[in-house]
């Protein structure tokens, strides 16, 4: 058969699209040609696949030999073809069953060895393919673990294009080869050590945690070096429930496509992600000029996404999270694609009140326009979309002493109250496309029957937005806030005192 075809993934951001890999065999001068919008790194398949495929022990005919990447228009990027283009090769040439290459997918990379190296982004491939509709595909061993998280899709580990070939039916000598390994990585990101009950006093800031957990809130911590900021940010992860097994993957994928592979088995807590200061716009929301990866915040997707001294960001790569923050997604658009990512995370911010840190007191050598215009690089757009705003005062020493008898909540308790809020929040948002509070648009909360009749628990509020002091956002912030704290207490909709507390946590004043 002079035409053969196979199956591939092309990945653009964490979508992935069937590429047909077609190959057709002419009695032309040698050569292999790859046409269907290549970039450098596949065009240069047609060297490793001919190396590849005579020192594996199958050769490729000495005949012209092109391979087409379909659709034509579609941007593809990687080395991850080489296994497809070499088997539809080897299936022109009439090496291989061209019907049992045509049912599978093939994904990974040929060293000039033969053998299959593992390559980034398996997961989502997989995924991709499995949603398309196809039940087998192939991997180099190293991906096989990673490969098999997906359900319903049976995962068949190859150790070089000999043994791939094999598989298919070829009628080849077999000849072991030795595996390559996956370099060593990160593992998945947990939430750091630590216990809510080590927190000393700050009892308005676990209890802003708490809310934080329950309702998926952004939070903003304020205050003076040394009074627990960092502390407070690093026990949110722990306060949130585990994932169900769709969010696991998601993140799972995610964190594949950044390079960073679970180790045979998912992870249910949520990510942790704390960037440096010095990180750029690319480093937080994603990029690259070849191949789109994913960025802290999109790793942060179903976690938290820590920004320590906030105010020493860049302004540019602060607001650059304004969009996600408000939509739940990233897009990174180039000249001939755009890459989608999911983006919901809860993003905490941490920042000191000057640049020495200790205004209020008499120790602080900052004058007050210095100390606005330190504040003044977190923008007012950014801070109107942050749900939980508050002052970390410096602990006394009495505070110390009394956060030492047992009586602060610990991570195990307030998991569980945040876990039977979410439950309480996601039963009231049955039927609906929302499962936090957080996630509710403002029209929605205040519709009819959803609030006390006649206003009574809004009264103060509405005076709010009427003064300036708040803005419309604010203001549907502030009622989602109050869903929370009703529904970590247990009411049945939130009153009057549930929206003067959620407004003293958004503006730090009462309603």
């Amino acid at each position: 058969m002079a035409v053969a075809r196979t199956r591939s993934v092309a990945l653009l951001g964490l979508t992935g699209s069937i590429v047909e890999v077609e190959a057709d065999l002419s009695s032309q001068l040698p050569a292999v040609v790859i046409i269907g919008l290549p970039d450098a790194a596949l065009g240069e398949a047609r060297d490793r696949v001919r190396s590849a495929a005579s020192n594996a022990g199958c050769p490729l005919p000495t005949r012209r030999l092109t391979v087409n990447l379909s659709p034509a228009a579609l941007p593809k990027h990687g080395s991850g073809f080489d296994l497809a283009i070499a088997l539809a090769c080897l299936g022109a040439a009439g090496e291989v069953p061209a019907a049992s290459i045509d049912r599978v997918v093939h994904l990974g990379e040929l060293g000039l060895d033969g053998r299959l190296r593992p390559i980034d982004g398996i997961l989502p491939a997989v995924r991709a393919a499995a949603r398309a509709g196809h039940d087998l595909v192939m991997v180099p061993t190293a991906n096989a673990a990673e490969a098999a998280l997906v359900p319903g899709v049976r995962v068949v580990g190859v150790a070089s294009l000999l043994e791939a070939a094999i598989w298919h039916g070829a009628a080849y000598p077999p000849c072991e080869a030795e595996p390559v390994l996956a370099p060593p990585v990160e593992e998945f990101a947990v939430e750091p050590p630590g216990d809510l009950a080590d927190v000393a006093g700050n009892t308005d800031a676990v209890d802003a945690m708490l809310v934080a957990a329950a309702g998926g809130h952004h939070l903003s911590l304020l205050g003076p070096p040394g009074a627990g900021k960092t502390m407070l940010a690093a026990r949110l992860p722990g306060l949130l429930p585990d994932l169900d097994a769709d969010e696991a993957l998601e993140v799972a994928s995610i964190r594949s496509l950044a390079g960073l592979r679970p180790n045979g088995s998912l992870s249910f807590r949520p990510p942790f992600e704390a960037p440096h200061h010095t990180a750029t716009a690319a480093a937080i929301v994603g990029g690259g000029s070849r191949l789109i990866r994913p960025g802290a915040a999109a790793r942060a997707t179903h976690g938290v996404l820590f920004l320590d001294e906030a105010p020493e960001f860049p302004r540019a790569v602060l607001d650059v999270l304004r969009q996600p923050i408000e939509s739940g997604m990233i897009s990174i658009h180039r000249a001939n694609a755009v890459a989608t990512f999911p983006a919901r995370f809860q993003l905490v911010l941490a920042s000191n009140p000057c640049p020495c840190g200790n205004a209020g007191t008499s120790e602080c050598t900052c004058a007050p326009i210095v100390q606005r215009r330190y504040l003044a690089r977190l923008s007012g757009p950014l801070l109107d979309r942050i749900d939980l705003q508050l002052r970390v005062p410096r602990i006394s020493v009495a505070a110390m002493r009394m956060g030492g008898d047992g009586s602060t909540i610990s991570t195990a308790e307030a998991r569980r109250r945040v876990t039977e809020a979410r439950h309480a929040a996601a039963d009231r948002l049955r039927g609906t496309p929302w499962r936090t509070n957080a996630q509710v648009p403002g029209p929605w909360l205040r519709g009819a029957g959803r609030l006390h009749p006649g206003g009574h628990a809004t009264k103060g509020i509405d005076r709010m937005l009427e003064l300036g002091a708040i803005t419309m956002r604010g203001y549907d912030r502030i009622l989602k806030v109050a869903w929370s704290l009703a529904d970590l207490t247990g009411a049945a909709r939130p009153g009057a005192e549930h929206v003067g507390r959620a407004s003293f946590f958004k503006t730090g004043a009462e309603a």
